[in-house]
């Protein structure tokens, strides 16, 4: 087994920066938007704000806690962390978050792979005066071909890979530094311009008017799990990253810097998004096609008859604005999987990082390219009735991360000993901790709760 000493961030803003990148995906980019247009706009922002700085923030701290108080991986943490040889037995709720880890990115890979397509597409204009039906059925017969959706997942997964051999410090952190920066300025560069669209008035109202009459209970759950999965908690990605924090780091206050700037980044991708989509007259409810199918006739129509062709580059900065989301948070999930394997090692060996990643990457290739041909060549195969993309789809979403995340606070406010937590947040007595019993609270009882109803209604609603 290996040492307990891991090299981890050199900063706390490198830590910040990979955890918000970690955090950030594409789920930021069109599904908050998309949900909180969809559940009543600024109500369903107000109840996610409660829920993502109550809930997921305090599910953010407790895999920090874990992480760093041990300095290791999920299965190693929760057995070392465990106060007997008779809790042993929760190092399977830390494999239980590496194989849900596991299988997110192997779906990930899977539309990172159309999204990095896309923006091969976009800088070619390959887009420029097709009409809706004809980029809809052009993602159709992408989406569901043999060959090039692999193709680019291959490319988007060497990319991946390539930070991951680099290290904590000389490939994540360096790579988050001018990753999230990048992302923000281009984020930004598109609420500009979609700001200042005729009509985009109607696309603010859209994501910020409150309408409690559209809050229903189910826009309620809809908060709440997305407050809860847009954290990257309940994956053992957060465990990972947790081991890597300085020792010095607050993780109040860094837990509150990536919960802030998660937030944020979701908020401005509505900016971003939706006023351009009401002003050029396409349907704001698009959900998943949204982004494939909807956005690219919204960037023709910016297109002049004659000169530059704003549209087609704004298009190309989306995607490279979605590649960079998406590489950000594969980056993490391929990095829990790799930390793992390395920590096998016997005491003092050299790492095997670039061994690990090569093994890792070619058995997630080999799946996500079963995933990607089960949505057209091996589609008849079903389980329970849905595709293998789908059935993945229904545990990442619905089962896995839910149930990680129950495990870890169950673990850490029922198991873990009570000064030992103390310890850990406190820095070793060294700053105050006046939230301790707030945070206790909300582990032991409250989060608890919140995360069985996330399971149950996600399971009746499954059957």
């Amino acid at each position: 087994m290996a040492s307990t000493e891991t090299k981890g961030f050199t900063s706390s803003f490198g830590a910040i920066a990979a955890a918000v990148g970690s955090a950030v995906g594409l789920g930021n980019i069109w599904r908050f938007p998309y949900i909180c247009g969809q559940y009543g706009g600024g109500a369903f922002l107000l109840v996610y704000l409660c829920f993502v700085f109550f809930i997921g923030m305090t599910l953010m701290i407790t895999e920090f806690v874990i992480g760093r108080r041990t300095g290791r991986t999920p299965i190693f943490a929760y057995e070392s962390l465990a106060p007997s040889k008779k809790h042993h037995w929760w190092r399977y709720a830390g494999l239980l978050g590496l194989i849900t880890s596991f299988l997110i990115l192997a779906l990930y890979l899977v539309i990172s792979g159309w999204t990095t397509n896309y923006f091969a597409e976009a800088l070619i204009g390959a887009h420029v005066g097709h009409d809706s039906s004809s980029i809809t059925e052009h993602f159709n017969t992408f989406s569901t071909s043999a060959l090039r959706p692999i193709v680019f997942i291959g490319v988007f997964l060497i990319l991946t890979a390539a930070v991951i051999v680099g290290g904590v410090q000389k490939g994540i952190e360096r790579v988050s530094k001018i990753l999230m920066p990048v992302l923000v300025v281009l984020l930004m560069v598109l609420c500009v311009r979609s700001a200042t669209l005729p009509g985009a008035a109607a696309g603010f109202a859209y994501l910020f008017k409150p309408d409690f009459t559209l809050l229903t209970g189910e826009g309620v759950l809809a908060a709440l799990g997305q407050a809860l999965f847009s954290l990257s908690v309940g994956m053992g990605v957060m465990i990972v990253y947790g081991s890597y924090l300085p020792k010095d780091d607050n993780l109040l206050k860094t837990s509150i810097w990536i919960t802030v700037c998660d937030t944020l980044i979701a908020i401005l991708a509505g900016i971003a998004i939706f006023p351009a989509v009401f002003a050029s007259g396409q349907d704001p409810a698009g959900g998943p096609g949204l982004v494939f199918m909807t956005l690219p006739v919204v960037f023709n129509s910016m297109n002049p008859a004659e000169g530059l062709p704003i549209g087609t580059i704004f298009e190309s900065i989306f995607f490279l604005l979605l590649v960079i989301a998406a590489l950000t948070s594969a980056i993490s999930l391929l990095e829990a999987q790799v930390a793992w394997g390395d920590e096998y090692n016997p005491a003092g060996k050299k790492s095997r990082r670039l061994r690990n990643t090569i093994i890792i990457s070619v058995l997630m290739l080999v799946l996500s390219a079963i995933l990607s041909l089960s949505n057209g060549a091996w589609s008849n195969f079903t389980i329970g009735g849905k595709t293998l993309f789908g059935f993945v789809d229904q545990l990442n979403s619905i089962y896995l991360p839910p149930l990680c995340s129950l495990c870890a606070v169950i673990f850490l406010g029922w198991v873990v000993d009570k000064k030992a937590i103390k310890d850990e947040l406190s820095n070793h007595g060294t700053i105050a901790i006046p939230w301790y019993k707030a945070y206790m609270f909300l582990v032991r009882y409250v989060a608890p709760i919140a995360l069985i109803i996330v399971l149950i209604t996600g399971i009746v609603n499954s059957l």
